[in-house]
C-alpha cells in the first residue's frame, strides 16, 4: 500500500512490525536495509500526519456570540 493512502495508525502499525522484525534478526542484510529504509518513508510519513494535525488543532475560546476557535500557538497553548 502506498503510504500516502494510509491512515497514520495502519503506518504506526506497519513501522512498528519493521521494527520487530529488525530486532528478531534473522534476515539477509538486503531484506535488514529494505525493511529499515520502508521504516524511514512510514515514520516520516507519521511525522507529516501528526503535525498536520497539530496544526489542525484548535482551543476554543468564549466571545460575546458563542465559542470562536483560535488556532493554538506553537508551543501548543
Amino acid at each position: 500500500m502506498n503510504e500516502s493512502n494510509m491512515t497514520f495508525e495502519e503506518a504506526l502499525d506497519e513501522l512498528e512490525q519493521a521494527v520487530a522484525r529488525l530486532e528478531a534478526g534473522g534476515l539477509t542484510l538486503d531484506e535488514s536495509l529494505a525493511l529499515f529504509e520502508r521504516g524511514q518513508v512510514l515514520a516520516a510519513q507519521c511525522e507529516k500526519t501528526l503535525e498536520e494535525i497539530q496544526l489542525r488543532l484548535e482551543t476554543l475560546q468564549p466571545s460575546e456570540s458563542g465559542y470562536e476557535s483560535i488556532p493554538m500557538d506553537e508551543s501548543g497553548e
